[in-house]
């Protein structure tokens, strides 16, 4: 104790005991950091783990392009872009970012920006255009190429092989099963040819929105509002086909390759860190999310699930729910915006708090502001389930961004929402938590599914007309954090 005042010793007994009334996991590493700063001991407050992993986003349909070059087969992104009134001014995929022709120009920005890896997708088309059958080695050619050329630039590639664009060739789509054993087929493809380079393969990207925003709400492709027994239906197959393919996966890869998915569960944040509120936190997040990441993760559906469905609760197949539970080397979550819960005197035990007509937001309407997400979001999968690793698969925020007359855009809001976001993810790491890495959406401006390209989520400004990729204050912003590895 020598060296420590009076008032230092005070502050880091108050942390402590703040630290016990908050309660729950990372209690110990509040006061084992609150101790260090008393003392003038310890790693920088603001830095990350000395080998946490800084990386970028991308999903094939959103920037490739080349929708008809080397064999690419049709997806329903291709004819739901095309059908009138369903994407803002008419945009599509057709070219896009045109990164299938300039996905070296893409290699170098994430090279000057420094992360050490980059999260793509594959389009399915490309290797199998009907979604089954004879692969097709152009398609395959072109990923090669692009993992042989991250390689070199020193950029681990993540893949997933999953982002929304299915082969039209299946028919039914997800409303059919035997979609889930296509997609298994393909699983198994892909890593057979690629885990000598890539060493970690996400299946399914967002199962919430291929399912329940495509089937049920109809606001993506294929744009169907079926009724919620064939909704619940499109689910299981959903994570079924998560299942299989992580059980093809490991079937075909080379040794030391690492499974997971790209969720995007639905986030809870305590109203306030009282254990009361935490404990619903983690109710709600294991009840909310029972159809998707809960299932995979427990190999099970939730009674309390199969109970408010009842009728239309889906049809599962004896084995099922032991492949949807297969285990996984790492869990990703894709965090954007946080719900607010607080304890409640309801069979549930909690309440799930409207967002107001002026909680902050940022450009796209359902985006709200909440940057204990990512803190939560890690925290309470932890506490849950547990898993080996959890990577951060996708944060970011559209804005307005104008270009200045210099040519540059000047987004400071991006910045700002980063900027919080990332402080709650560093106090995550703080504590412990198993987070091992953060991949920012979005690498560059690109086509944003129905909004078309009217909401921008990249930190390089892309025009669209000549395809020049121009650095955002973001990435300027972006660059200093991973050079320093602390918040800047």
């Amino acid at each position: 104790m020598t060296g420590i005042n009076r008032r230092q010793l005070g502050m880091g007994l108050g942390a402590a005991a703040l630290g016990a009334a908050l309660g729950g996991r990372g209690a110990a590493a509040q006061v084992q950091a609150s101790a260090a700063a008393a003392t003038g001991q310890g790693a920088d407050a603001l830095s990350f783990p000395a080998d946490f992993l800084w990386g970028c986003a991308t999903a094939a349909y959103q920037i490739e392009g080349g929708v008809k070059e080397d064999g690419r087969g049709e997806t329903n992104w291709d004819v739901f872009s095309h059908t009138p009134g369903k994407t803002t001014d008419g945009g599509t995929g057709d070219v896009a970012c045109d990164s299938y022709h300039r996905y070296a120009e893409d290699i170098a920005l994430l090279k000057a920006l420094g992360v050490k890896a980059y999260r793509f997708s594959v389009a399915w088309s490309r290797i199998f255009p009907n979604g089954r059958g004879k692969p097709n080695q152009k398609g395959l050619d072109y990923y090669n190429r692009l993992i042989d050329g991250l390689l070199a630039a020193g950029i681990q590639p993540h893949m997933t092989l999953f982002h929304w664009d299915l082969p039209t060739g299946l028919k039914g789509g997800w409303q059919s099963r035997d979609t889930a054993y296509a997609f298994a087929d393909y699983a198994g493809y892909m890593a057979g040819k690629v885990s000598d380079r890539v060493k970690h393969i996400m299946t399914v990207n967002e199962l919430r929105c291929f399912t329940d925003l495509s089937y049920m709400t109809g606001g993506k492709a294929p744009g169907l509002k079926l009724p919620m027994g064939e909704v619940n239906q499109v689910r299981h197959h959903g994570v079924l086909a998560h299942g299989l393919g992580v059980q093809a996966i490991r079937a075909a890869a080379k040794p030391g390759t690492e499974v997971g998915l790209a969720d995007n569960a639905t986030i809870f944040v305590p109203a306030i860190e009282t254990p009361e509120h935490i404990e619903a936190t983690k109710k709600a997040m294991r009840e909310e999310n029972a159809m998707f990441l809960t299932a995979i993760l427990e190999g099970r559906y939730l009674d309390s699930y199969l109970a408010a469905q009842g009728a239309d609760a889906p049809k599962v197949k004896d084995g099922d729910m032991k492949v949807i539970g297969s285990a996984l080397d790492f869990v990703s979550l894709n965090i954007y915006t946080p719900n607010f819960v607080r304890a409640a005197d309801t069979p549930s035990g909690y309440e799930i708090l409207p967002h107001l007509a002026n909680s902050p937001r940022m450009a796209s309407p359902w985006l709200y502001v909440g940057p204990e997400a990512l803190y939560w979001g890690v925290r309470t999968v932890n506490d849950l389930w547990q898993p080996k690793k959890i990577y951060i698969s996708e944060n970011g925020c559209s804005a307005d961004d104008p270009v200045a007359q210099d040519g540059k855009v000047y987004d400071a809001d991006r910045v700002m929402y980063l900027r919080n976001y990332l402080t709650h993810l560093q106090r995550a790491a703080r504590e412990g938590l198993p987070v091992k890495g953060y991949f920012l959406w979005s690498l560059m401006d690109n086509f944003e599914w129905e909004d078309g390209y009217t909401k921008l989520f990249g930190i390089h400004h892309v025009d669209f007309k000549t395809q020049k990729r121009t650095p955002k204050l973001s990435a300027d912003w972006y660059r200093e954090l991973v050079r320093t590895n602390r918040l800047v």
